[in-house]
């Protein structure tokens, strides 16, 4: 089996940000179900996405469709059969001053002909805005060439003159073949369904729906899991999921006729097992001591559950599978310098598994095994420019927060300098609050090593996965708490003689750019230079950002009231910080406003404060642009370099 030519999107500027900001060659792929062909979605220049369809046996390839990234982008492709795919596009458009994300489906050819979309076509009568147009839910591995999707069904109104016109409102269920679009009503649409659970084999055995808050239109914060018996069409109550109470049902398995849920046990997420039998008698799959449980494992067409997975210091899968358990640790001797394992998918027979295998400082590969050959073919690289580049490796470690709690964090040392001292260093915090770092490649650090810095990413009290009581209220509510864990990490790195105090910076993303600025506040001192990707700068403005959105009271809550609102907002206490800022924000973000680092810099500027911003036009939060990613990052080079007396040397 041939290693497959990459298509790498035109070179641009000979720099290391051109190195690192070039997005994953490879950002998903999906093998067919006679195990002859891969699909795989790639980047272009800047923006652009392209997918392509491989033959393994031959090597030959062949460009299927190509979205310009303006406004939407490609997302993911599959197989249906062998000579069918489905393709989903995001993106996002602004309605008078409003930014609506969207998504479409379609089926085309893997030859690139016969494109049709899956989702109800919009007409001039439309009652409302059609933001997604459906899901799959069931690759109906059995029926070649069709699918269970969830269709969103719109009403017209205003149709003068004809008889024609469309009244079903809500979310059906349909059998779809995807040649000729033949679709069969599987589940009737209704108004009460946000989502719906199949057993992987053509049966809908859950929905679910958020409700309402008392016919406000605005979203309660509670989903409310309905289930059927086998066989059955009447909906039973299973359950209800809020804040991390109740339970939250993610997979169906048809052979024991029960459902895998999220439960909380003693401050942890935990994986049970519910059966679906009407007697919902329900038991303990898998608990960790340590951190939350976040899913299950699933392989083949149709969706068979093979393990458990959670991330302690690397993420880590229990197999509940034993041929997957041997083949897991098979995988792991032949590849002993690529632990991070996943199956991505496998053809109809399960003889052909493909396969990602990646670690710190290797991006990742992908890989085609052959069970009844025992053979293992390399088949692409994930980041074919950075395989001739020496990359870092990746510490887990823990360091005291100033009450002695021991965080925990990631600390990436520059390549050939893991003995060095006196280091120049930056914090990098992560997103969300509500996420965490992990174990693995991380394009941001491994530049930020590659040219010199000690990076610490800190998974501060607020952020995710490991229970109840470490996601405090949340990192904006309790806001004092995590950005002290953020800035005793840059402490704890001088402490230790890893970094000179003079030369540390802090460069975060959304809510890792809000740490960076806010830190910027509470300790001015302490950091030389500060960036902030896509960053909230005034909680206050985070609300009304979501006013006009039916989860904006949702937001709200998360937000909450109080002195916190202006105490722990940048925007409002630009006269404690002395520190340079460098911002950068898509003028397309969804998730935090443009405005919010329009206002922090014009703030900063008028108190006489260093202060530049860089507006990316038609760019979301992710700056999915592999052109805009590598100025940016060639930018910060140049920012930390000024500002950290450019001792960063590579």
């Amino acid at each position: 089996m041939p290693v497959l030519a990459q298509n790498m999107p035109e070179p641009g500027p000979d720099t290391p940000g051109a190195l690192f900001g070039v997005r994953e060659t490879v950002q998903q792929m999906d093998i067919s179900p006679d195990g002859s062909k891969i699909v795989y979605v790639t980047p272009g220049t800047g923006r652009i996405s392209a997918v392509f369809v491989a033959d393994l046996a031959s090597g030959t390839q062949q460009q299927v469709i190509q979205s310009g990234g303006n406004p939407e982008r490609l997302s993911w492709c599959n197989f249906v059969s062998n000579r069918r795919l489905i393709c989903r596009f995001v993106g996002q458009v602004d309605r008078a001053g409003l930014l609506i994300p969207f998504s479409r489906l379609i089926a085309v050819d893997t030859d690139g002909k016969n494109s049709r979309p899956l989702g109800q076509r919009s007409t001039a009568y439309d009652s409302r805005l059609r933001q997604f147009d459906g899901a799959v839910l069931d690759w109906l591995p059995d029926a070649d060439g069709a699918v269970l999707m969830a269709r969103d069904n719109v009403p017209e109104e205003g149709k003068m003159n004809t008889r024609v016109v469309r009244k079903v409102d809500g979310l059906s269920v349909e059998r779809i073949d995807v040649t000729t679009l033949q679709s069969t009503t599987v589940e009737a649409a209704s108004k009460a369904a946000d989502f719906f659970i199949t057993d992987g084999r053509g049966n809908v055995r859950i929905k679910a729906y958020q409700p309402q808050r008392g016919g406000t239109g605005q979203l309660a914060a509670r989903v409310e899991y309905l289930y059927r018996l086998p066989g059955s069409q009447e909906w039973k109550p299973f359950s209800s999921w809020e804040n991390r109470v109740g339970m939250a049902p993610i997979e169906v398995d048809a052979g024991s006729n029960s459902a895998y849920a999220l439960k909380n046990l003693d401050g942890r997420i935990a994986l049970y097992r519910v059966k679906l039998d009407g007697s919902m008698a329900t038991e303990l799959v898998y608990k960790n001591d340590k951190v939350d449980v976040d899913d299950v494992v699933r392989v083949g067409r149709g969706s068979r559950v093979i393990g458990v997975t959670f991330a302690e210091d690397k993420r880590s899968i229990v197999y509940f599978d034993p041929e997957y358990r041997a083949l897991a640790a098979a995988l792991g001797k032949a590849l002993p310098t690529l632990p991070t394992i996943d199956f991505l998918g496998s053809s109809a027979d399960n003889n052909k598994l493909l396969i990602h295998a990646g670690s710190d400082s290797d991006p990742g590969r992908y890989y085609v095994y052959d069970k009844s050959a025992s053979a293992l073919n390399e088949i692409m690289l994930a980041r074919p420019g950075l395989e001739s580049v020496k990359l870092a490796s990746v510490e887990p470690i823990t360091y005291p927060a100033r009450d002695g709690t021991a965080i925990p964090a990631y600390l990436t040392l520059p390549p050939g300098k893991e003995e060095s001292r006196g280091l120049p260093a930056v914090v990098l915090p992560h997103g969300g609050p509500s996420a965490r770092d992990e174990w693995g490649f991380h394009w941001l650090a491994q530049f930020l090593a590659h040219e010199g810095y000690a990076v610490i990413q800190p998974n501060y009290r607020g952020s995710a996965g490991y229970g109840d009581d470490w996601l405090q209220e949340n990192g904006f509510k309790s806001w004092r708490t995590s950005i002290g864990d953020v800035t005793d990490a840059g402490r704890w790195l001088a402490s230790q003689g890893v970094a000179d105090p003079d030369k540390l910076a802090i460069v975060g993303w959304s809510y890792g750019g809000y740490a960076g600025l806010q830190s910027g506040v509470t300790e001015p001192d302490l950091f030389k230079a500060i960036v902030a990707i896509a960053p909230v700068t005034d909680l206050a403005m985070v609300k009304q950002e979501a006013r006009d959105y039916t989860n904006s009271r949702n937001v709200a809550d998360f937000i909450g009231s109080g002195p916190h609102i202006s105490e722990g907002s940048p925007l409002q206490n630009v006269g404690k910080m002395k520190t340079p800022v460098l911002m950068f924000h898509g003028n397309m973000d969804l998730n935090v406003g443009v405005q919010q680092s329009r206002r922090m810099d014009a703030r900063l500027r008028s108190a006489g404060k260093a202060s530049e911003l860089v507006v990316y036009e038609g760019l979301e939060h992710s700056l999915v642009d592999s052109s805009v990613r590598a100025q940016m990052l060639d930018r910060i080079a140049g920012f930390l370099r000024t500002n950290l007396q450019g001792k960063a040397a590579r």
